[in-house]
C-alpha cells in the first residue's frame, strides 16, 4: 500500500536529497549540469500552500515527492522525484494520480508538466500515463512562459516539451 501525505517542515531537506539523488540518472545521458535542487524556502512555500505531497515508506520516511502549482487553471506538476532505491515501482505514477484526484476536486481542466522530450523516463513515461505533448502554438500562456524559461535556464541541448492530460470533470 502506498501512503501519500503532505510533507512536514522538518522533511524538506530530505526532499532536496531525494531530488539530487534522482537527478544522478541524468548523468548517464551526459546531462551532468542539471541545476541545484530547490531550496528549502521554495519547498516550504509549496508545502505551506498545500501543493506538495510525499510518498513514505513503512517508517513514515519520505521516499518520493511531487510539487505542483496552478497554471492556466490546470494542476501543473513542478517536480516529481523518487529515490533511486524505490524507482520503477509505480510510486511516481501514484503521486500523479493523487494530484489528479485533487485537481478534479478543484475543478481543474487538466494536469500539465514540462519535461525532456528524449529522456526515456521523462516524456515517453508521461505519455504512458496519458499525457500528450502540447506544441508551442497550442500552449496556454502561463505554460508557454515556463517552457521558455526552462529552455533558457537548463544547460545543454536537451529539448523541453510541455505535456497535458485532460481531467474528467
Amino acid at each position: 500500500m502506498t501512503t501519500i501525505r503532505p510533507p512536514r517542515r522538518d522533511e524538506l531537506e530530505l526532499l532536496r536529497s531525494i531530488e539530487r539523488d534522482a537527478g544522478q540518472a541524468f548523468a548517464a545521458l551526459g546531462m551532468t549540469r542539471m541545476g541545484e535542487a530547490l531550496r528549502v524556502d521554495e519547498l516550504e512555500a509549496l508545502r505551506s500552500a498545500g501543493r506538495a505531497w510525499v510518498t513514505v515508506d513503512d517508517d513514515d520516511t519520505p521516499i518520493a515527492y511531487l510539487l505542483s502549482a496552478v497554471l492556466d487553471n490546470c494542476a501543473h506538476i513542478e517536480q516529481v522525484s523518487v529515490a533511486p532505491s524505490h524507482a520503477r515501482q509505480g510510486i511516481g505514477a501514484a503521486l500523479i494520480e493523487h494530484l489528479a484526484t485533487i485537481a478534479q476536486r478543484e475543478e481543474r481542466a487538466a494536469l500539465t508538466l514540462t519535461t525532456f522530450r528524449d529522456v526515456p523516463w521523462n516524456a515517453p513515461y508521461y505519455q504512458r500515463l496519458g499525457f500528450t505533448i502540447v506544441e508551442a502554438p497550442d500552449q496556454d500562456p502561463d505554460l508557454a512562459v515556463v517552457v521558455a524559461r526552462e529552455t533558457r535556464s537548463i544547460p545543454g541541448r536537451a529539448p523541453r516539451v510541455a505535456m497535458r492530460r485532460p481531467l474528467a470533470l
